[in-house]
């Protein structure tokens, strides 16, 4: 009697495998004529028992699961990367416990494959202003190839992008913690054919070179970026109002890249955010010491006073950025504009006075002051134009000076020079 119901017992379990071969054949069916969506339908009445099937059976079915995911993300759903993921990472994992491999291979080509397929979807979601969705599929290609580090470093950039800052942060974090850099060295040459440079491996390149295709290899180290890592952490804790916090990666920051200008200038900015006004101009002394030639640097000091309202000191920076570079058009605007700024501040106590003779002579005093200004601001400009004529951002930004000025004659000349 015993032996009957084991034989039953038996034909049970045969008539299940053959009833779950015939699904998955017919998943595999659907899926070689472009039928995803019935693929997954079939294969979903294999499902429940799967588990308790063949080894075989197993990394057939989870084989074929993950090429149906896998097409299911190439036409846009998000949400089967990670299934299709998972699958392919159980035939790896059941055909490695039952010691036999037929479908290995295959499913761990589709993970590569997958990762690149990430890669281009991020890329696009980036370029339509989906950071988040980039962010989070880039850590995705991250998770599943970890020797890839660079793809953690854009996913907390994406994060970054989209103001997405505790991600960002959780990223950035996890850059930090593996000891990323993300130096190294391009390996470039240019294209005989073409006469552009193109970017490549190493051996590649050097093979291309040989052969006569390409010409004038270079190899060009790229630096590091822990420094802009570290900064990118302050900056979130201070967006996020955790102003210890990003003081204290900046104090970081600055141990191991002491003649990092832009670190200083970062500090100086959350000191001047925390209302310390004294830490500020130490700060922004001693970047501007470090650096006392360097155009660049001036024209952010420049930058971040004007950003604070600090307009005399913004223009003794923009000033010593154009004695060191005088061709220096941002500077030369960012000049004008503190002038025109200034004017500016004027107009509310204008608009405030009434029709006293008294406020009638504050007005005439303050407008013929806020003339001045927006003249001196112009003044820059003409100048500029001398060596720049063509410029469109100093002809626009002139040309509403004196639309502002309520000069019709130069506004109508500058109008012209711009083509319009």
């Amino acid at each position: 009697m015993k032996t009957k119901v084991l034989i039953l017992i038996a034909l049970g379990v045969s008539a299940i495998g053959f009833s779950q071969k015939n699904e998955i054949k017919a998943a595999e069916k659907a899926l070689k004529v472009g039928d995803t969506d019935g693929a997954k339908s079939a294969l979903e009445g294999a499902a429940s028992l799967i588990d308790s099937a063949d080894p075989r059976l197993q990394a057939q079915y989870y084989a074929v699961k993950g090429n149906i995911y896998s097409d299911l993300a190439k036409k846009g759903d998000d949400e089967a990367f990670q299934t299709a993921i998972d699958a392919f990472r159980k035939v790896v994992s059941v055909e490695e416990a039952s010691g036999k491999e037929k479908y290995t291979t295959v499913a761990t080509q589709s993970l590569a494959q997958i990762t690149a397929d990430l890669v281009n979807a991020a890329v696009e979601d980036n370029g339509n202003k989906d950071f988040e969705s980039a962010a989070d599929k880039l850590y995705l290609s991250f998770k599943l190839s970890p020797t890839d580090t660079i793809y953690l470093y854009y996913a907390a950039s994406s994060a970054v992008n989209g103001n997405h800052y505790e991600k960002a942060l959780s990223h950035y974090n996890e850059l930090k913690e593996i000891g990323y850099d993300g130096s190294g060295t391009t390996f470039t040459a240019v294209n005989v054919q073409t006469g552009e440079v193109e970017t490549m491996d190493e051996t590649t390149r050097n093979l291309y070179v040989k052969a006569g295709t390409h010409k004038d290899p270079k190899d060009e180290k790229t630096p590091s970026k822990r420094a802009e890592i570290v900064k990118n952490v302050a900056l979130i804790y201070q967006q996020l109002g955790d102003n210890d916090k990003a003081l204290a990666a900046y104090s970081d920051a600055r141990a191991e890249n002491s003649d990092d200008v832009n670190l200083v200038l970062g500090e100086a900015n959350l000191y001047y955010a925390m209302g310390d006004k004294d830490k500020f101009k130490e700060l922004m002394s001693e970047a501007s010491s470090m650096a006392p030639d360097n155009a660049d640097l001036l024209y952010n000091i420049g930058v971040i006073n004007m950003e604070q309202g600090n307009l005399e000191e913004a223009r003794a920076s923009y000033k010593k950025a154009l004695a060191v570079d005088p061709g220096y058009i941002n500077a030369l605007l960012n000049l004008s504009t503190t002038y025109v700024n200034e004017g500016n501040g004027l107009i509310d106590e204008m608009n405030a006075l009434g029709s006293s003779r008294a406020d009638i002579a504050r007005y005439d005093e303050l407008k013929q002051q806020k003339d001045d200004l927006f003249l001196e601001g112009a003044k820059i400009l003409e100048d500029a134009l001398q060596n720049n004529p063509d410029n469109q951002s100093v002809l626009t930004q002139l040309k509403n000076i004196y639309g502002a000025l309520g000069d019709t004659e130069n506004f109508m000349r500058v109008k012209k020079l711009l083509g319009e």
